[in-house]
């Protein structure tokens, strides 16, 4: 609870809080707040609408601070330099006042008057910590390059968390905030934000559903770099399963370096006995290191999670 601005009594929180990143999105900005606010209206569901303007270089913040008397539900927070949807989502979550936050974008593309489904189920203990909108085709920019990478990624995801994850790195998606609150502080300020804190619940055993959603053509300019998003993207989830279980990435690597090496042993003492050539003493070599640091890291792992 909080108090009023006129000091009385204390105001009661809301069930939900959802936080829309806006970043030059003065062409559609206050129709994606008209059609979340309808929804949640219509909902039940008592509510807070945090607008964060990530330094726009457009009239998204003028529009929205024009349209803040306008929706009740409504509060407009701006950046003095911009941080990153990843930093508006940390940050938005960090100020939240509802027990569940609902992550979506401003752009037209994420069914937003969908999110009173989410809600219901994570208002109703379902069992589930985390609800995602899991897109059934892409639309976005870059679309032949994107939809095998984005493959490739959400498959090498799933094999080193042994989950299937119909989508890694949609944009929608509601979750309880406690739960949230000890990842927050390792989301990227970049889009891959949105698969890190998919890859935190999943590492720790936090059930995650998937709801199947539209995505439509984006409206206005995408801020989306295929090269330069695609890689940090891919860094991101080896580095959040490193967090949390660095043997799946360095002990099948230190394994097979082990057994090419032991291999090439073999081999050469078959091919000439009593001599071992540099390049087997590198393989096993290589092995081994590569086998200790896969060891240390998962022992500080460990020391970590039980400190």
């Amino acid at each position: 609870m909080s108090l009023n601005q006129e000091g009385g009594a204390p105001e009661q929180a809301p069930d939900v809080t959802i936080v829309l990143p806006c970043y030059n999105e003065q062409e559609h900005v206050i129709k994606e707040v008209e059609r979340v606010c309808a929804a949640m209206d219509a909902s039940g569901h008592t509510y807070e609408l945090l607008a964060v303007d990530d330094a726009s270089t457009d009239d998204t913040l003028a529009l929205l601070r024009e349209a803040e008397p306008l929706f009740p539900h409504l509060r407009v927070v701006a950046f003095g330099h911009n941080g990153g949807a990843g930093t508006v989502r940390r940050l938005g979550t960090q100020r939240a006042r509802g027990r569940i936050v609902v992550w979506t974008d401003a752009d037209m593309t994420y069914p937003n008057e969908r999110i009173p489904e989410f809600v219901d189920l994570l208002a109703a203990d379902s069992g589930f910590d985390q609800v995602v909108g899991a897109r059934t085709q892409e639309s976005g920019s870059h679309r032949v390059l994107r939809v095998p990478m984005k493959w490739l990624i959400r498959k090498l995801a799933e094999r080193l968390t042994n989950t299937r994850i119909p989508d890694l790195n949609s944009g929608l998606r509601a979750f309880r905030r406690e739960v949230s609150l000890p990842y927050l502080r390792l989301l990227p300020p970049g889009f891959s934000c949105v698969t890190t804190l998919t890859l935190a619940f999943l590492s720790n055993q936090h059930p995650v559903l998937y709801i199947p959603i539209d995505y439509a053509k984006r409206s206005g300019t995408s801020k989306f770099h295929f090269v330069r998003d695609a890689y940090r993207y891919l860094l991101q989830v080896l580095r959040m399963v490193m967090y949390f279980n660095p043997l799946k990435v360095l002990m099948p690597l230190a394994l097979w370096l082990l057994g090419i090496g032991a291999a090439k042993f073999v081999f050469d003492q078959v091919r000439q006995p009593l001599y071992v050539p540099n390049n087997t003493i590198m393989l096993v070599t290589s092995g081994l290191i590569v086998a200790a640091m896969a060891l240390l890291a998962d022992l500080i792992v460990r020391s970590r999670d039980g400190s």
